[in-house]
């Protein structure tokens, strides 16, 4: 929300925090200032700004409220294959962004944009930098859920998305140039990532190592001779009809019971 406020003989101006800006700043106290309009349309209101400055005679801002804020507030950031740094700490990003509505910039994972609608999402989801406090992160692809934004995966003709992983490590030399050893400590890699995002309850990066590790088996099972579908179902046709309960959070098989001592033939 921004503030158009008046000190009576003094000046006219916006702010969006009274206390920090007119109190603490300027020294004036609430009972000495007078807020005369309120709007979250910060166009509007440093239209009004101009114009009431001029009207009670008061020194005119050689530029609007609104401008001063983009040039003050436009962001250099420093934008990764996987995150968007911000230049802030964490508990300023949040007026950062809202003044900052309508900018945008490219990531790996497609353009973003702030808007009134997702600033305060983008707030909920940034991370304080672990190298520098005052620097704070997205990461690209939360940009991207936020954002609506999703790569296509598939081709026109739908193809299978494991021909599509098969297709890409051949051209890359994974199948020529690899091997299963390779792969095999690729995959401990993977899961070692994902051990971490689960204990982080970052989602992001869960599915991020859960699709990292389906494309390594996918290239494993291929340097096998194997088709990555054909071991699914396989597992698949093994389980389906397969009785147990649930034991501390994992489903125990039931065991197929033993047939009685006496029931059992004995061949001499």
């Amino acid at each position: 929300m921004y503030y158009l406020y008046h000190i009576p003989g003094k000046k006219i101006g916006v702010t969006r925090n009274l206390y920090n800006r007119v109190t603490k700043q300027q020294g004036y106290s609430s009972k000495e200032y007078e807020v005369l309009f309120s709007t979250k349309d910060i166009s509007k209101i440093s239209a009004m700004e101009i114009e009431l400055q001029k009207s009670y005679g008061y020194k005119v801002d050689r530029q609007t409220y609104e401008n001063l804020i983009k040039s003050n507030t436009e962001m250099k950031l420093n934008v990764t294959d996987q995150t968007t740094t911000f230049p802030m700490p964490l508990n300023k990003l949040k007026d950062r962004l809202e003044d900052a509505i309508g900018m945008e910039w490219n990531t790996s994972e497609g353009s973003f944009k702030i808007t009134k609608e997702n600033y305060k999402e983008v707030f909920k989801n940034a991370v304080t930098s672990m190298y520098n406090i005052n620097r704070c992160f997205v990461y690209n692809k939360k940009l991207s859920e936020i954002s609506g934004n999703k790569k296509e995966f598939y081709k026109e003709d739908e193809a299978n998305v494991f021909d599509l992983i098969r297709d890409w490590a051949q051209v890359r030399g994974i199948y020529n140039k690899g091997d299963s050893k390779t792969q095999y400590m690729k995959l401990m890699e993977e899961v070692g990532e994902l051990a971490e995002a689960l204990l982080e309850n970052d989602r992001a990066e869960t599915q991020d190592a859960i699709g990292d590790i389906m494309v390594v088996l996918t290239n494993l099972a291929h340097m096998q001779q194997m088709k990555i579908e054909d071991c699914v179902t396989s597992a698949y046709d093994q389980i389906k009809n397969r009785k147990g309960s649930m034991v501390n959070g994992t489903f125990v098989k039931q065991e197929a019971p033993k047939k009685p001592w006496g029931h059992q033939s004995v061949t001499l």
